[in-house]
């Protein structure tokens, strides 16, 4: 469903733009995707509402097939690109899943903040992004995707949750449809 409502208080959140990811092979260039997420990171500040920026640093317990075998990461791999302009007021979450709500404290939180609805970008579309949207969905937030402001290393992955997950989440459009939506809102 295209995106055509955001509610009075609604949250961004980035997924995986951190150092440590932003280099990979990804279908669609990531200068524009990182690009579009900061379009909407700087709409979302402006209207000073909440922002959360998500990097990953691990996996979840009990699988072995992927794991890093306690290798640590290397130095900066989880720091968030300049691009986004970290801020002292952004909400970070690190999580160890795909997800950005399991076991993080971020359905608490933004619930503490009144926040009824999130846009959510980065990457993967397959991963990271549509995981976040899910738990979104399942702890009652309103779900937007800012499909021009995520990508995938793998096209089939990206393609499916666009097509398929998406619509069945929430409402979808391009950065500068929310960004269009906020700045009609007057707030």
């Amino acid at each position: 469903m295209a995106v055509t409502t955001l509610d009075p208080n609604t949250a961004l959140i980035v997924v995986d733009l951190q150092k440590g990811i932003v280099g990979s092979s990804f279908l669609h260039p990531i200068a524009g995707i990182v690009d579009r997420s900061r379009a909407l990171l700087d709409a979302f500040r402006e209207r000073g509402l909440p922002v959360v920026l998500v990097n990953v640093a691990g996996a979840a317990p009990g699988r072995t097939e992927r794991q890093r075998h306690g290798e640590p990461y290397p130095a900066g791999w989880t720091d968030f690109i300049p691009e986004l302009d970290q801020r002292p007021g952004d909400i970070v979450v690190t999580k160890r899943t795909w997800g950005a709500f399991t076991d993080t404290g971020l359905e608490r939180r933004l619930k503490s903040l009144g926040v009824t609805q999130v846009v959510v970008t980065g990457v993967a579309t397959g991963t990271g992004v549509e995981s976040t949207a899910r738990q979104a969905y399942e702890h009652g937030f309103n779900v937007t995707l800012a499909l021009d402001a995520m990508t995938d290393a793998r096209a089939e992955a990206h393609d499916y949750s666009v097509r398929n997950v998406f619509p069945r989440l929430g409402e979808t459009g391009t950065a500068q449809d929310i960004i269009d939506l906020l700045a009609t809102r007057g707030g």
